[in-house]
């Protein structure tokens, strides 16, 4: 059986399989029911692996194994394979959410975080830096900037990013505001994007930066990110930002910043 590399492809991203995974599932789902040694000849998977891997499907709920000698194994709908995976994610998640809620007063936290702050005293603050790739690495790097914030976070975005960031960013900006964090916004606003500014209000003072293409933010005027890409023309995936912690160069970032946010259009101004 030939199935095009480009489909399994595909289908490991999408069901997070391993490419032995793939070929044995797709195989099967070509035959109905078959033995292993079938399942082998057809996907071309070494025998001494395909147990293994049809044992690894029967716990993910891609097949299920029928009772009987020689034992066989029996594909189930595709449809019925996207919803018990759909479940055995949810399920898994919330087991790893437990678990790392424990962590919170586990001694474990403890020593990681005996180790952290022992080696960090090793560092030089030039060192304190590093690059980011892929816009959920980078979002997560910003939601930590902003938890940690103690007195001010300044974001600058594009119009598609400020609708990006209201539902992942939102929940630490509130947290920010609440300890008493001054927070300011500036986009470029318009009818797609102002009622989502009218959102952010709630937390931060928001302009419109109208004609300034930028991306980076400043937290407590020492913390500085920057986003070395259009938004509009690299996938999310290839994003790359740069984190710094330097209290020079995030100062330096703010003065320029205060010249720019006395130009900014406020939001009264812009017509939704």
């Amino acid at each position: 059986m030939i199935i095009k590399e480009e489909f399994l492809s595909r289908l490991r991203k999408i069901f997070d399989l391993n490419l032995y995974e793939a070929k044995v599932w797709t195989a099967l789902l070509s035959r109905g029911t078959s033995t292993a040694g079938e399942l082998s000849n057809i996907s071309d998977v070494p025998r001494s692996r395909t147990y293994d891997i049809l044992e690894s499907l029967e716990k993910k709920g891609f097949i299920v194994m029928k009772i009987g000698k020689p034992i066989k194994f029996v594909a189930l709908k595709p449809e019925e394979v996207v919803e018990r995976v759909k479940k055995n994610l949810v399920t898994e998640a919330q087991e790893k959410s437990k678990r790392l809620e424990k962590l919170r007063n586990d001694e474990v936290l403890e020593e990681l975080n005996t180790l952290f702050t022992n080696g960090i005293k090793f560092v030089e603050p030039s060192d304190l830096s590093g690059s980011l790739r892929g816009r959920q690495n980078m979002y997560n790097h910003l939601d930590m900037m902003i938890r940690s914030a103690e007195r001010s976070v300044t974001l600058v975005t594009t119009a598609e990013g400020l609708n990006r960031k209201l539902e992942i960013l939102l929940p630490a900006l509130e947290k920010a505001k609440k300890r008493g964090v001054t927070i300011r916004i500036a986009a470029p606003l318009n009818a797609g994007n102002v009622k989502i500014a009218k959102d952010f209000t709630k937390v931060a003072e928001v302009k419109s930066s109208h004609n300034l293409t930028a991306r980076f933010c400043i937290v407590d005027s020492n913390q500085v990110m920057f986003m070395l890409l259009d938004d509009k023309s690299v996938h999310p995936n290839y994003d790359v930002a740069v984190w710094l912690s330097t209290e020079f160069f995030a100062k330096a970032m703010e003065q320029m910043f205060e010249l720019a946010w006395k130009d900014f259009h406020p939001l009264s101004k812009v017509k939704g």
